[in-house]
């Protein structure tokens, strides 16, 4: 057994083996993480932000009339003074590292933030019609409170409606912190810079996956498994769209894989579980993988 200053001596060898590989020659050398937002802070705006989405979900207390303004001002003032902070620092950062162009507007962060209030009630329309459509299209949904509570498609689709709010107007980092933890948590993985229409439904949710350039029509209903990807293209082409489009009514059932940016699988399609598309069906197709046969014994 090793001696105590035995055991010092190599633990501080390996402190200093550690500290020698940041030469800044790796792209994960970065020291600069006080100018970074915090994933920590930004969850903790996210769930700020679920509380005042669903306030009679998530409150601790009897709500009423008489208290509902103030329940969700504490929600509302405590992300806003979280996000302010860290969507700055995020706009910051990026001008720093000079991926973009734009020059860095003073104030920038509390306009984006107030932008984002000022369409929670948009929002909630929206997650409630997503809600509807879970309820309807579960028969083993009890009740609504149940998927809010419950669902972790429904939690998925939470952040990723709040994410892209913060990714069309422009934020880096932020909206892939809130749609990551999700993702962490639920299994979902919806990018926020896709693009999904209303009555939005995910049945069980493990292992879908929804890219970027995604366009997700009214009406659709997806099972677990499904990937809505991309077929491999060079980083030079990452602006193109890369995802498919489905129109409105689509469902698409478990395991199915639909790649490539001119996929458009059409109104009203159904698309069979663990098929495997690379290009567009019509309206109102039905799309089945075949049984594969038996081969002789």
């Amino acid at each position: 057994m090793a001696t105590e200053p035995k055991r010092f001596r190599e633990l501080e060898s390996a402190i200093d083996g550690v500290v020698a590989s940041y030469t800044g020659a790796l792209e994960i050398d970065n020291l600069e993480s006080a100018a970074l937002p915090s994933k920590r802070r930004v969850i903790e705006a996210l769930e700020h932000l679920k509380s005042a989405l669903f306030v009679g979900f998530y409150a601790t207390r009897a709500l009423h009339r008489d208290n509902l303004r103030q329940a969700i001002a504490e929600h509302l003032y405590a992300a806003h003074h979280i996000l302010v902070d860290q969507i700055e620092r995020a706009l910051s950062y990026d001008h720093w590292m000079k991926r973009t162009e734009k020059p860095l507007a003073a104030g920038s962060g509390e306009g984006i933030v107030l932008a984002l209030f000022n369409a929670i009630p948009e929002l909630r329309r929206l997650l409630n019609d997503d809600v509807r459509a879970a309820y309807a299209g579960d028969p083993a949904a009890k009740n609504v409170e149940e998927i809010v509570f419950a669902y972790p498609s429904l939690e998925a689709i939470v952040a990723y409606r709040i994410a892209n709010r913060l990714y069309r107007a422009g934020v880096p980092m932020v909206p892939r912190i809130i749609t990551e933890h999700a993702h962490s948590r639920t299994g979902v993985d919806i990018s926020p810079g896709a693009t999904i229409g209303e009555h939005f439904f995910i049945d069980h949710g493990t292992g879908v996956v929804i890219g970027e350039t995604t366009l997700i029509g009214n009406h659709v209903k997806l099972y677990q498994g499904v990937t809505l990807g991309a077929l491999s293209v060079p980083r030079r082409d990452d602006q193109k769209k890369r995802h498919p489009t489905l129109e409105d009514e689509v469902t698409i059932y478990a395991g199915a894989t639909i790649l490539g940016g001119d996929t458009v699988i059409g109104k009203g399609s159904v698309i069979g579980g663990n098929v495997w598309l690379t290009h567009s069906v019509a309206p109102g197709s039905k799309v089945f993988g075949r049984p594969r046969e038996e081969e002789p014994g």
